[in-house]
Formats: C-alpha cells, sequence, structure tokens
C-alpha cells in the first residue's frame, strides 16, 4: 500500500477519454506487417578485377529479397570472394625446361 496522498483540495488527473469530443485522433493503428523490400542504395566501387566485381555486383540480389533471404546471397559473395582469393595464391606450375 502506498502512503502518497494528493495534496488538500486537488484531485489526481483522469485519464481523457478518447471517446470525448475534442480529444486528440490517435491516428491510424500500426500495421504490424513487414515493410517490402528496398534498395539500400549503398554503392559498389568497381575493382578492376572482373571476378570479384561480378560477386560484389551479385550483393545487389539482396536488396529485392526480405532479410531472411540475405544470408544465402551473402554467404555466396564470400565463398565466390574466397575462391577469387585462392585463386590468386595458386602459383602456376613450373615451366620445365626438357624439350
Amino acid at each position: 500500500m502506498s502512503d502518497w496522498m494528493p495534496e488538500p483540495g486537488t484531485r489526481p488527473e483522469a485519464a481523457p477519454d478518447p471517446a470525448a469530443p475534442g480529444a486528440a485522433d490517435p491516428g491510424p493503428a500500426p500495421s504490424h506487417e513487414p515493410a517490402p523490400p528496398a534498395p539500400l542504395g549503398v554503392p559498389r566501387t568497381p575493382t578492376g578485377y572482373a571476378g570479384v566485381d561480378a560477386r560484389l555486383e551479385r550483393l545487389a540480389d539482396a536488396d529485392h529479397l526480405p532479410a531472411d533471404g540475405h544470408g544465402e546471397v551473402y554467404e555466396d559473395v564470400h565463398r565466390g570472394l574466397r575462391d577469387e582469393l585462392t585463386a590468386l595464391d595458386a602459383r602456376p606450375a613450373p615451366v620445365s625446361d626438357a624439350q
């Protein structure tokens, strides 16, 4: 139980009656539907390496998917970029001097 008491001669504020004339209109009820996918507008600057640039362009596919579909695109891009880096590290076979 609370010991708080209003000042003598005052009364506690009552919540406004939403049906009373002049009551503020709360506006439309909020929608609980997810917003449709929208491009993020993040620029992708070409690197000059065709394989890398193609993988980066693949990121644009995520702009048209709901958030739960982004992971598949990101994994694909990550895998492709990893393959591109692996190819850069691969050393060409030594040239044989035998003829």
